[in-house]
């Protein structure tokens, strides 16, 4: 459970658990079933069914408490004693949930190379934002997420330096651009203070917009006080202000205006084309974006190949002199990003290009199976279409399920059988919304609740 401790009573197979510190509702998780533990660090333990301990021991052993001493350094004392992680069934149809004490995550984590553990660095933010000063409000979820991300950024910049980190925001900067292509850019959910009321599906809430929009709004604030460590500072003072309590967006800005009294005088908050008001109320894509460029030391060999791999006859003497074996997940995610982007690819380049990185085409990470499958749906590569099907009746992850689905209804007709097929297959492992998710997209009639 969600607890500082825990006990067990032998006679009647009771467990006794205590969480000593107050929480919202939302934080009260309970998991029942055959789980076992293993330690990996001094105040973590992995948890999950007894046929996965092994792999959850092996990729998270002793890369914990390295993430959490940095958020320590960053925004202050973590405070809720342990930090364990549990593994949930496939199922599952969200990345990770930050429940205090206890992340539950989804098994795709478990990749086998350590490859998507800082997926783990964005729960453990929520340590301090969400958990620790919480949005009162579901209309205000970037209170939660945006800091969250830019707390995630901070600890990656710290363990794996800025080119690295700003590549994996180039990344989350691609999925805002694809969701607001999806839904409209002046889409009213589009806007970091969202209204939720009746008609509106709260579900619906839950997109990129609250995550890397509210990450722009939070680099913004950043970018106005121009000094890293002053800022870091204003999170300590703020984490440490709000702690334990609900707040709301306008009680996070006024406490910056008065952190800050010389940025208040000089009326930052209404500065024309970045007004506050307009971040939090107005749809559409941020006012402003952080500068990624230390990120280009990794992006630029990856657009050159993309180019390369985009053209009508290969110039396969250019294309094997680039070496991605040390290339790192987000380097490869990067990289198939902008191969998606110029898909359709010329006839026979997609086949060629499978069979030059099996390292891709065969790959296990969830991140980069992901992104091969849309390649092959829209290269419309039918000797793949295997791999596809067998990504989604491996894992029912909403992140992963749903832009598959999509790209297979605005493919062809043998895609969009396949769609028909995969789901009549699947759906009864689908969690409930994403199963309505999916009929949505497949134009399917879905059961009011």
């Amino acid at each position: 459970m969600s607890a500082t401790t825990w006990e067990k009573q032998e006679k009647d197979n009771t467990f006794i658990f205590k969480m000593s510190q107050p929480i919202p509702s939302y934080l009260i998780a309970l998991a029942v079933g055959d789980i076992v533990s293993a330690e990996v660090g001094p105040r973590s333990r992995v948890w999950a069914e007894p046929c996965l301990i092994e792999a959850a021991k092996k990729e998270y052993d002793g890369v914990i408490e390295e993430f959490l001493a940095v958020g320590e350094k960053l925004f202050g004392p973590y405070v809720w004693g342990r930090y364990d992680i549990l593994f949930m069934p496939p199922s599952f149809p969200f990345g990770g949930m930050e429940n205090p004490c206890i992340t539950f995550v989804t098994p795709c984590l478990l990749a086998g190379d350590r490859s998507l553990v800082d997926v783990i660095i964005h729960e453990i933010s929520h340590s301090w934002f969400g958990n620790l000063v919480t949005n009162a409000t579901w209309g205000e979820f970037w209170l939660n997420e945006g800091f969250t991300m830019y707390a995630q950024r901070r600890i990656s910049t710290e363990v794996y330096g800025s080119a690295y980190t700003c590549l994996e925001a180039a990344t989350g900067r691609a999925l805002l651009r694809q969701h607001m292509d999806n839904t409209g850019e002046d889409h009213p959910l589009n806007k970091l203070r969202v209204i939720i009321e009746p008609g509106v599906n709260p579900d619906d809430t839950y997109n990129e917009t609250p995550y890397e929009k509210g990450y722009c709004f939070v680099s913004y604030l950043a970018h106005l006080v121009g000094d890293q460590s002053k800022f870091d500072a204003f999170l300590q003072a703020y984490v440490n202000q709000f702690k334990f309590q609900s707040i709301t967006a306008d009680d996070a800005l006024d406490f910056f205006l008065e952190y800050f009294p010389e940025l208040k005088k000089k009326g930052v908050d209404s500065l024309p084309g970045f007004e506050f008001d307009r971040w939090l109320n107005t749809p559409g894509w941020p006012p402003y974006l952080p500068d990624l460029s230390p990120g280009e030391q990794l992006m630029k060999p990856a657009d050159q190949l993309a180019e390369l791999w985009a053209a009508d006859s290969l110039n396969m003497e250019a294309i094997e002199a680039v070496d991605i074996s040390a290339w790192k997940t987000y380097q490869l995610v990067y990289f198939l990003d902008q191969i998606l982007q110029k898909s359709p690819l010329p006839e026979g380049n997609v086949e060629r290009l499978s069979e030059m990185y099996p390292k891709i085409s065969k790959a296990q990470n969830a991140e980069l199976r992901l992104r091969w499958c849309q390649i092959v749906l829209k290269n419309n590569h039918e000797s793949e279409y295997s791999k596809v099907k067998d990504f989604l009746h491996s894992q029912v992850g909403r992140g992963y399920t749903l832009p598959i689905y999509r790209a297979m209804w605005s493919g062809s007709e043998s895609a969009r059988a396949l769609a028909m097929e995969t789901f009549s297959a699947t759906a009864p492992q689908l969690h409930v919304n994403v199963q309505n998710y999916v009929k949505k997209i497949l134009g399917l009639e879905v059961a009011e609740n």
